[in-house]
């Protein structure tokens, strides 16, 4: 017999049985319910958790900063620097239609491009308040379009140059420990990450930078020296705007004495990206005579018409400018587009003698960093080159590079010594056979009786020199042993490729590395740049250290006991 149609509902029918549990407000219980399970207070929700967890990486540079998770192959986003980022609250007018932006007004004071960078080298007069605003700028746009996330506390790997000032790096320090309140911020050094990023410890790096060319000699994970030179992008970039001034027509150009510039600098970068080449090395005159001799010649039908070679082909190159007074089409030789490449890195026309060591060209800097290096660590780095930067993209310099360092290589070798009676010497049989008796009778005269038969003495007791047994080194045959398998490569010219700084430090940072300078957020609010100024916080030799496997295995409570600048801190 069915139920009435009056009958109370059944248990699990009720949301209150279902709701409530076992033992409060019934007596018992008919049907199945899902137990309750209380979640302790002392765990936050699941978003707060992952967040401990994060560390975003940031590498800062001149003109972009890119950010990204740890962990990741490659960054999440990349942030320009530029006018725009300078806007203020409520300036609407960039989405107005009949809106053009004023680069000659904005320009006037002779700051041509320096609202599109970050900071510069020279602080004399920078206004540091400035820059910790363009930095928190630039991260907040970074979190909330690329990384999408709040502005939740979050551990920071900063990937920065080692040659970086204190008050930038203060500044930068200041600005994102009050404003995004992070525990901790670790430092990696840029040459650092882009040999940990190219699988090598030991490398030569040649950043092509904005500002700057930076040649680092990277040993076992240490930056043992560095060379600096002038010739940059921002060089790159002015030889450019000088060009297209000169093939401009003056007659139309109507520019007062107070104006330097004819073209905005946001269309003068984009036509440097993209058509600025650079032409090879030249020829030597034996190389040129050979060939020349044996030239081939290609059989062509008389009826075909005539093909010019490369060589001898002039093509042209339409550029339209749009910032001039007048917009316009400007065409120009494809062959004048390599003379802003050429006098900007190379300057060929002027002898060596005629630069300072602040400014000397690429394959100049790049060999004498070779020669000053020791010979194992001049070994080493010689066959791991390493070219990074944004002027490392243009087409053809990394090669002209390579090859002027490999033919200075050949003509000069690695003697550090020059001069015309140097030349006269390897060039005169003469003097070399007057030089060799020369020693010859010196070592002759100078030799003890002892030496004629292989035998000398040493804290009065005679030894055998010939016949000694040299000590066994455990240290070399350890080494033998990890080579036998893969030979190291070492003594030749050789350029390697780099994933880049950020993917290297991403990679260091997943892996547990611990960094040479841990900086805590209280300690920092506390006592500020001043408290590594201590000689030993800053010590070359203590903070150097390596990332071997020894250093990946100690715990961060003992590394963040002493917090350090390190090698920022003696800068």
């Amino acid at each position: 017999m069915s139920a009435p149609m009056d009958s109370a509902p059944l248990p699990h029918r009720s949301v209150a049985n279902i709701r409530s549990p076992a033992g409060v407000g019934h007596h018992h219980q008919t049907g199945p319910s899902t137990p309750l399970r209380s979640i302790p207070s002392n765990f936050g929700s699941p978003s707060s958790l992952r967040a401990d967890e994060e560390i975003i990486i940031i590498e800062f540079g001149t003109r972009k900063l890119q950010v990204g998770f740890s962990g990741d192959p490659a960054p999440r986003g990349c942030v320009w620097f530029g006018p725009d980022q300078q806007r203020r609250a409520g300036d609407f007018r960039a989405w107005q239609t009949d809106y053009r932006y004023d680069w000659r007004t904005a320009t006037a004071g002779g700051l041509w491009g320096k609202d599109h960078e970050l900071w510069q080298y020279d602080v004399r007069g920078a206004d540091l308040g400035l820059v910790g605003d363009k930095i928190e700028r630039a991260l907040r746009e970074a979190f909330t379009k690329h990384l999408l996330i709040d502005s939740r506390p979050r551990r920071m790997v900063w990937v920065i140059p080692s040659s970086l000032p204190i008050p930038l790096l203060s500044a930068a320090l200041d600005s994102v420990f009050t404003r995004f309140q992070p525990p901790n911020i670790s430092l990696l050094s840029s040459p650092l990450a882009l040999a940990v990023g190219a699988g090598v410890r030991s490398a030569l790096v040649v950043d092509l930078g904005w500002a700057e060319t930076v040649v680092t000699s990277v040993y076992e994970y240490r930056e043992v020296d560095t060379r600096r030179s002038i010739r940059g992008g921002r060089m790159l970039v002015e030889q450019t705007h000088k060009l297209l001034a000169k093939h401009l027509p003056q007659t139309q150009s109507g520019l007062d004495d107070s104006q330097d510039h004819v073209v905005s600098f946001e269309e003068c970068s984009d036509i440097t990206t993209r058509m600025v080449w650079c032409k090879p090395r030249r020829a030597s005159n034996a190389n040129r005579a050979s060939s020349d001799v044996l030239a081939p010649v290609q059989e062509q039908d008389e009826g075909e018409p005539q093909v010019h070679t490369a060589s001898g082909r002039t093509s042209s190159v339409k550029i339209p400018l749009r910032s001039w007074l007048s917009p316009t089409t400007l065409e120009l030789p494809f062959d004048a587009l390599a003379e802003p490449c050429e006098d900007a890195f190379f300057d060929s026309q002027y002898a060596p003698t005629s630069f300072d060591d602040h400014e000397l060209p690429l394959h100049l800097l790049v060999y004498r960093s070779l020669l000053q290096l020791p010979v194992d660590v001049r070994a080493l780095c010689l066959s791991r080159i390493i070219f990074t930067g944004g002027c490392s993209n243009v087409l053809g310099l990394r090669g002209r590079i390579f090859d002027e360092v490999t033919q200075l290589v050949q003509e000069r070798g690695w003697d550090p010594v020059r001069g015309r009676a140097v030349e006269q010497l390897r060039t005169n049989p003469n003097l070399k056979r007057r030089v060799s008796r020369k020693a010859s009778s010196t070592s002759a005269g100078t030799a003890s009786p002892g030496d004629e038969d292989g035998s000398e003495e040493q804290d009065g007791i005679w030894h055998d020199a010939a016949n000694t047994i040299p000590e066994v080194d455990t240290i070399e045959e350890q080494l033998k042993r990890r080579y036998d398998e893969v030979p190291p490569i070492h003594g030749d010219l050789r350029a390697i490729e780099s994933l880049g700084a950020w993917s290297g430090a991403s990679l260091v940072t997943h892996l547990k590395g611990a960094a040479v300078a841990t900086i805590d957020r209280e300690l920092w609010l506390q006592h500020g740049a001043a408290g590594a100024s201590r000689a030993s916080d800053v010590d070359h030799k203590t903070q150097r250290q390596s990332l071997g496997a020894g250093s990946l295995i100690r715990s961060s409570a003992a590394h963040h006991t002493n917090w350090t600048l390190g090698i920022w801190g003696a800068v």
